[in-house]
C-alpha cells in the first residue's frame, strides 16, 4: 500500500496577489499524517484556519476561494495542484494575506519550490478514491460536463471551448501525474481582452499583467478605450489594430489555455480531501463546475 507524503521542508514564495494587487507571502510546512491540507490567515487576528475542502468554496469567478466564514482566501488552486499532482497528502500552508500571490500565473514556481526542499514519506497509509464505475455531473447552465472513469491510477483530460478564433477548441491530457512538473506546471492563466473591463469593474484582476497571464485581444476596439484599459493595468498602449496574444513571453505551448485550465482541475480536485484513483475527463471545466463536482467526489467516501 502506498504511504502518505509530505514535503521535507517549510519554503516560501512571494509576490503580488492576481486580484488584490497586494504584495503577498505563502509559506507551505510539513503536516503529520491524516492532516489534509490547511491554510492559516496569519495576518488576522487569532490566525485563522481554512480547511482546504470544496464544501468550503464560496466562491468561483475567477479563481477558487476557500472560507471558514469569517475569514476567506482566494487564487489557492495552483499551489493545490502542485502538492496534489506530486503526491502529497499533508501540508500546512501560512498566508498573510486574503490570496495567495499569482507569481508567474502558473503552478511552476511551486513545483520547483517542492522539487528543491524534497518530499517524504509518512507511516500512515494513503486513503484512496477508487472510481469502480462512472460518475458524471453535467451542467445545464454552461454546458460543461465532468465525468470520471475507472482508472489505475489518477489522470485528467480536458476540453476547452470558448467563443474565440485563438482557442475555439482544444485538448490537454495528463495520463501519468509525473509529467505534471515539465508537461502542465508551467502552463499560465489566461484572459481574453473583452473580460477584463467587467473584472476591473468588479475589483479584480488589480495585480494583473503580461508577466502573469496569456492576454488574448480578438475583437478589435476603439483606441480610445483600449488605451483606457492599458492605462488601467498599468502596461503600455498598444495599437488596437493589431489582434492576437499580448504578452512578453511566447506560449509554451500551442495549447498552452487547455493545458493550464487542466492544471485548474487539478487543483480544484484537490479539494476532494483524498488522492484519487480514476480518469476525470472534462468538458468546458470551470472553478464552479470543477467544485461541484469535487463535492459530489467527497460524497463518495460518506
Amino acid at each position: 500500500m502506498a504511504k502518505q507524503r509530505t514535503i521535507k521542508e517549510s519554503f516560501s514564495l512571494s509576490g503580488k496577489g492576481l486580484h488584490t494587487g497586494l504584495n503577498l507571502m505563502v509559506e507551505f510546512c510539513p503536516a503529520p499524517e491524516n492532516y489534509g491540507y490547511k491554510i492559516q490567515r496569519v495576518d488576522v487576528e487569532g490566525m485563522p484556519i481554512i480547511e482546504a475542502l470544496a464544501e468550503n468554496v464560496t466562491e468561483t469567478q475567477r479563481g477558487t476561494v476557500l472560507s471558514n466564514g469569517s475569514e476567506r482566501v482566494s487564487t489557492v488552486e495552483h499551489g493545490l495542484s502542485a502538492l496534489y499532482a506530486l503526491g502529497i497528502d499533508n501540508c500546512h500552508i501560512k498566508v498573510n494575506g486574503p490570496e495567495f500571490p499569482i507569481l508567474e500565473g502558473s503552478a511552476k514556481l511551486y513545483i520547483e519550490s517542492i522539487e528543491r526542499v524534497g518530499i517524504v514519506e509518512q507511516e500512515a497509509e494513503k486513503d484512496y478514491i477508487v472510481i469502480t464505475e462512472p460518475v458524471e455531473y453535467i451542467d445545464e447552465k454552461s454546458g460543461s460536463t465532468l465525468k470520471i472513469v475507472p482508472a489505475d491510477e489518477f489522470a485528467v483530460s480536458v476540453i476547452v471551448s470558448f467563443d474565440s478564433s485563438s482557442i475555439s477548441n482544444q485538448h490537454a491530457e495528463l495520463l501519468h501525474m509525473e509529467e505534471f512538473p515539465t508537461e502542465i506546471a508551467p502552463c499560465r492563466t489566461f484572459v481574453f481582452v473583452r473580460d477584463i473591463e467587467p473584472l476591473l469593474a468588479a475589483g479584480l484582476i488589480k495585480g494583473g499583467d503580461l508577466d502573469n497571464s496569456i492576454v488574448l485581444y480578438e475583437r478589435e476596439m476603439p483606441q480610445d478605450r483600449y488605451d483606457r484599459l492599458a492605462d488601467a493595468m498599468n502596461i503600455p498602449r498598444m495599437d488596437a489594430t493589431k489582434l492576437g496574444y499580448i504578452n512578453h513571453r511566447p506560449l509554451v505551448w500551442d495549447n498552452e489555455p487547455a493545458r493550464h485550465k487542466l492544471l485548474d482541475v487539478i487543483g480544484d480536485m484537490s479539494l476532494v480531501g483524498k488522492p484519487i484513483k480514476g480518469h476525470i475527463e472534462a468538458y468546458r471545466p470551470g472553478h464552479r463546475v470543477n467544485n461541484q463536482f469535487a463535492r459530489l467526489l467527497r460524497k463518495l467516501k460518506e
